[in-house]
């Protein structure tokens, strides 16, 4: 059971990851907010920063443009939990053998 579970959580921080990554990328080129799938990237990654909003200053270059160092922050800490996450599971199984 603890290999599924392993999985899974392995499987939801690689979303979370891909997706804060996909973000940080279309602010850094400056994506146009008109179109579906950047809105729905921006839209559903919103809950993932929310931790993290206002954290760090986010500059950008002729307004278009941006820098988003909370983006960059929580794709450290979530990678870092998601770590820690494997860590206990790893740790867990090995304590039922």
């Amino acid at each position: 059971m603890n290999k599924y579970l392993k999985e899974l959580s392995n499987f939801v921080f690689s979303l979370v990851e891909v997706s804060l990554i996909i973000r940080f990328l279309l602010k850094l080129f400056g994506a146009n907010t008109q179109s579906q799938f950047v809105s729905f990237i921006y839209q559903n990654t919103i809950p993932l920063l929310s931790p993290f909003l206002l954290a760090f200053p986010s500059p950008n270059v002729n307004g278009k443009f941006i820098l988003e160092f909370t983006t960059l922050f929580a794709i450290f800490v979530y990678a870092f939990v998601s770590y820690l996450v494997q860590d206990v599971l790893d740790f867990l199984n090995k304590k039922s053998k």
